[in-house]
């Protein structure tokens, strides 16, 4: 679980920490060239903020449907070793 845990928060500080990590569709970038640049940041922030929520309640759900589904394989195993 550790494991897991730190390799997530790696990924996310690479992720977040990447310069090119722009999340504009064209429309977007013409807009935003208009703004100015801390509207552009906050667009993009923005725009990232939204695209990783689903990716975290997917997260979460899978998780626990992980982590269910492997109490219930222990559950068994020791239901087998009981006979």
């Amino acid at each position: 679980m550790k494991q897991i845990v730190a390799i997530l928060l790696i990924i996310f500080f690479m992720a977040s920490s990447a310069p090119a990590a722009t999340a504009q569709c064209s429309v977007c970038t013409k807009t935003v060239q208009q703004l100015g640049e801390k509207p552009a940041k906050a667009l993009n922030t923005g725009i990232l903020y939204l695209m990783l929520t689903p990716f975290l309640i997917v997260g979460v759900i899978g998780y626990r449907w992980w982590k269910s589904n492997k109490q219930f394989e222990e559950q068994e195993k020791n239901a087998m070793g009981n006979r």
